[in-house]
């Protein structure tokens, strides 16, 4: 039988295959029609509101590394000494560290590659998955698809981590003061790592509005302090001549080079500038690096460094030693609310992450918070933000001072930089159409840089840098199994069901007894007869007067424009196909769905609409090609999955679930 096509707009374009998480397990997400990405290229007061609410949420990682960075290069044990050329060397370092990384690596090529407006190592993911099908030269898609999950979970590493060093490294600036505080770091530490994790339901807006004000004046004090010192010690700002850095390496051999490990923790933050360029845009985000956080870094290292060369003892704490004594209190207590905003770069980032993990099919469903009614990309996730916590809480009682975690932060912030410059690369060369030569110059560059600092950080894997890979595998193997699982799934599913034309012939023929009413069956499958379908019709033996086979799909953008969600066609027999396209970070609504179908003819009415879902329950003894356990894993995931009624915002009282066992 011909199919009649009505349409409310055309399928989005590059849409990808069906979600997932659809069906029984349906995922996709659906904004709401006021919520809306930030502008492309906001001006005047507008750009100044982002720009000062970046601050907040953006730059707090990058910002606070002071703390603790220029401290770990002069540590006894796997530091240098703090003589003049070492200073002069190291600092030189750190300067061109953060001018080729931050500024010109992320900030003038990585934030190019935006998703339609997002950022973060999963959009470059999405964007190879939608443009660079097959083979990608000699390296296959699979790979890259390999390597950005890999980089996806060294950043939850990252996020777990950052919260416990930047807390520790501020509250350890009490011990200045008086050795008494040494006892109360961990438990202060503690205290404030829940206030904050506990804060995060309130959302990156409100968050922003808040923190943005409170790093203005962290910048602003920051960069004086390094200013009063400079102003004793204006020789150090010749460490900006490069060839400091190249000849600190010549007098110290390996162990200078190993030093790279210290230099890294500078540049924590970087990755998350990027992962949260949807929560923003590109152009606050630049204008916030260039105008203050930038100047405000550069003037507090070189600060630290000319008190290094002034008084080397200096080096235990360099950073509260350029504080007065009279406003140590003071800077210690801006120092940690400055270290709790720190923390919000990388949990924003892993909300974002979450997010588009589960909408590429990488993750099972979880409960999304959006805490903003304009913006669709501020976002809270319950669960995430308890992972976080509870990692973080765990990694100050274990390893008790910023130290001690430092080797385990370098890891994760080297390994994800790699492969974002790898991805890049890609990108650039075949779906941008840059020529090898400008493509190769770039990643020959940034990937010597790269894989410098993490050569000089894979030395720390014993002494704690074991725990962001620990993190990395283990999240890598769940995203892995998760997709693989689904597809299986999915084809077992598919081929159990029946040809639509061949189910709509025999409905013809039988004519089986049609009740009052609507039914919706969530289904993945967007050609045959869904399996829970033909299930109701075994059983109950009669069809509602009209029946909606709803199928959500996910492209590979951020979000599908309204005109272009859903596609409605009629089947006969008082049979409806409808299949709604959104995008990775849109959120889910069946009922505005089905509200956008009444224009052209399909009429569903809430209190007669009944919504079917499958629900399988998976026995892990079939002859799927996957190891039994990762079967077994797969299996746990989704039974922990978000339920498909309070995913879709379903009526419970109208949702009928059909049981089926599946080998599988």
């Amino acid at each position: 039988m011909a199919a009649e096509p009505v349409r409310s707009g055309a399928p989005a374009p590059n849409a990808g295959a069906a979600s997932t998480n659809s069906g029984s397990f349906a995922g996709a997400f659906l904004a709401r029609p006021d919520r809306e990405r930030v502008e492309e290229r906001p001006t005047g007061r507008r750009l100044g509101i982002l720009s000062l609410t970046a601050l907040g949420v953006v730059y707090g990682d990058i910002g606070t590394s002071p703390l603790y960075s220029i401290k770990e290069c002069f540590q006894p044990g796997g530091g240098v000494l703090p003589t003049p050329a070492n200073v002069y060397g190291a600092l030189s370092l750190v300067v061109w560290a953060l001018t080729l990384v931050v500024s010109v690596k992320y900030l003038s090529f990585i934030m190019r590659a935006d998703n339609r407006g997002e950022g973060g190592i999963l959009a470059l993911l999405a964007l190879i998955q939608r443009g660079l099908r097959g083979r990608v030269g000699i390296v296959p898609v699979s790979v890259l698809i390999t390597l950005g999950l890999f980089g996806a979970a060294l950043l939850y590493g990252d996020g777990v981590i950052t919260p416990a060093i930047t807390v520790l490294g501020a509250v350890e600036g009490l011990q200045l003061a008086t050795p008494v505080f040494a006892r109360l770091v961990v438990p202060i530490s503690v205290i404030v790592l829940f206030l904050l994790f506990l804060f995060q339901r309130h959302g990156t807006d409100r968050i922003g509005k808040v923190f943005g004000p409170v790093m203005l004046v962290w910048f602003i004090t920051i960069g004086a302090l390094g200013v009063a010192e400079i102003i004793r010690e204006p020789a150090i700002l010749r460490a900006v001549d490069p060839m400091y850095g190249v000849r600190f390496f010549q007098h110290n051999g390996w162990h200078g080079f190993f030093l790279l490990g210290a230099v890294v923790l500078v540049l924590t933050g970087a990755e998350a500038l990027y992962a949260d360029m949807g929560h923003f845009g590109r152009r606050p985000i630049r204008a916030a690096w260039f105008i203050l956080v930038f100047p405000a870094l550069l003037l507090n290292y070189f600060g630290q460094g000319a008190l290094l060369l002034r008084d080397a003892s200096a080096a235990a704490n360099p950073f509260f030693r350029l504080v007065p004594a009279a406003m140590l209190y003071p800077m210690v207590v801006l120092a940690t609310v400055a270290a709790v905003i720190a923390s919000q770069a990388l949990i924003s980032g892993a909300f974002s992450l979450t997010q588009q993990a589960m909408q590429l099919g990488y993750s099972p469903r979880v409960t999304i918070t959006h805490t903003s009614k304009h913006e669709a990309g501020q976002i809270y996730i319950s669960q995430v933000n308890k992972a976080l916590m509870i990692g973080s809480i765990g990694l100050v009682i274990g390893f008790g001072s910023a130290s001690a975690l430092a080797a385990a932060y370098g890891i994760a912030v080297t390994g994800t930089m790699v492969i974002t410059t790898l991805l890049f690369f890609f990108i650039a060369h075949d779906e941008w159409k840059w020529t090898l030569l400008r493509s190769g110059a770039f990643l020959a560059f940034f990937l010597i840089i790269d894989l410098a600092f993490l050569v000089a950080n894979a030395i720390k894997v014993e002494s704690g840098g074991w725990f962001p890979l620990v993190v990395a595998i283990g999240l890598y193997v769940m995203m892995s199994t998760w997709k693989r699982g689904r597809t299986l799934l999915q084809d077992l599913l598919r081929s159990a069901s029946l040809p639509m034309d061949l189910f709509l012939e025999d409905v013809k023929r039988r004519k089986p007894p049609r009740v009052p009413g609507t039914a919706v069956f969530m289904t993945s499958d967007t050609t045959g007869a869904p399996v829970v379908l033909l299930h109701h019709l075994k059983h109950n033996k009669v069809l509602h007067e009209q029946v909606i086979l709803l199928s959500i799909l996910t492209a590979d953008v951020p979000e599908v424009p309204v005109s272009e969600r859903v596609h409605l066609e009629a089947l006969g027999e008082g049979f409806y196909r409808a299949t709604a396209h959104f995008g990775f970070m849109q959120t889910p609504s069946v009922r505005e769905i089905l509200s956008r179908c009444e224009p052209f003819g399909l009429r569903v009415r809430p209190g007669d609409t009944s919504f079917y879902l499958g629900r399988e329950e998976l026995i892990p003894t079939g002859n799927t090609p996957m190891a039994r356990w990762r079967k077994k894993l797969f299996v746990f995931m989704g039974r922990n999955a978000r339920a498909a009624t309070q995913f879709f915002g379903l009526p419970p009282n109208r949702v009928v679930e059909l049981g089926a066992q599946i080998e599988f």
